[in-house]
């Protein structure tokens, strides 16, 4: 069974910009934010893993949006016992459910503090959050399958 702990966590980044916009008092924005996850394992230290998980939006022609803002956490585990590729999905999975309320709470303290409508990501568990992750087999691991009767 993989084990693991975060030893450190830092806001990598933190941006926000208003974009000069002529918006109507009945104008909507469709604001999709743009979620990434770097996992890194350093060869120098097998026992570390560095996870980089990154919110993004912004404004493009087709889509514009009332501001630019960039979140991106980094978090360091300590871990054991990721040898396998389920062992690292499992690994991946949990630091993300780890991380993502930091960010999605810098998200909104952001927006809140640029004197915007605060602007508040949903209530999701992280193994959610990533297309790669999803799936009707999907479940985040914490016990060992083999003691359940």
């Amino acid at each position: 069974m993989i084990e693991y702990s975060m030893k450190a966590l830092s806001a990598d980044e933190l941006s926000f910009k208003v974009n000069p916009i002529q918006a109507t008092h009945d104008m909507r924005f469709e604001i999709k934010p743009v979620f990434s996850r770097r996992i890194q394992e350093p060869a120098d230290n097998p026992k570390i893993r560095i996870v980089v998980l990154e919110c993004k939006v912004e404004t493009t022609a087709e889509s514009p949006k009332p501001f630019n803002l960039t979140a991106r956490f980094v978090g360091v585990f300590e871990v054991a016992n990721v040898d396998t590729d389920e062992d690292r999905r499992t690994f991946a999975l949990n630091a993300t459910e780890t991380i993502f309320p930091y960010l999605r709470a810098a998200v909104t303290n952001l927006t809140a503090d640029a004197l915007v409508n605060p602007f508040t990501l949903p209530v999701i568990s992280g193994a959610t959050l990533f297309p790669e992750d999803r799936g009707s087999g999907q479940y985040t691991v914490r016990f060992d399958p083999k003691s359940v009767n």
